[in-house]
């Protein structure tokens, strides 16, 4: 695979997510983070957004709850390079349903090379990163070279 370097704008685009008892410490942390994520444009599945604008007011773009697709339309704005973070706060020791949803979009972030967090404390790191509000160059694959050596 043939890689390009592509640009973070400034003001950067966040998936929020999280299973549902891990709703209220995904809300939580976007309380105490509010000031920051209040500068980027933010979208999250369903309930989890729903719950995170009822609390913190924070704007967001609403996508399909995660088990009803919302996972998949978050995984293709990672693909189109529509994201430039996932904060998604699941419990590794829970057995879900839409498992296989899950790794999904853990899988297509490390493919598109986009930072995840997936507990208050990796968040915090990158909420905290001076990169968060700077442009940042990072490396994605090259779909265009890789669809020409298909042929």
């Amino acid at each position: 695979m043939e890689f390009i370097h592509i640009q973070a704008k400034a003001s950067k685009n966040i998936a929020l997510v999280a299973h549902d008892h891990m709703k209220p410490l995904l809300t939580n942390w976007c309380a105490k983070h509010k000031d920051k994520l209040s500068q980027h444009s933010l979208y999250a599945t369903g309930t989890t957004g729903a719950k995170i604008s009822e609390f913190t007011q924070l704007e967001i773009q609403p996508l399909l709850s995660g088990p009803l697709g919302g996972d998949q339309q978050i995984g293709a704005k990672i693909a189109e390079q529509k994201l430039d973070m996932l904060i998604f706060f699941w419990d590794p020791l829970a057995s879900m349903p839409h498992d296989p949803d899950v790794k999904a979009l853990l899988r297509i972030a490390a493919v598109w090379n986009i930072p995840v967090a997936c507990n208050p404390s990796s968040a915090d790191y990158l909420i905290s990163s001076p990169l968060l509000s700077e442009t940042y160059d990072y490396r994605v694959p090259d779909y265009q070279a890789y669809q020409q050596s298909r042929k």
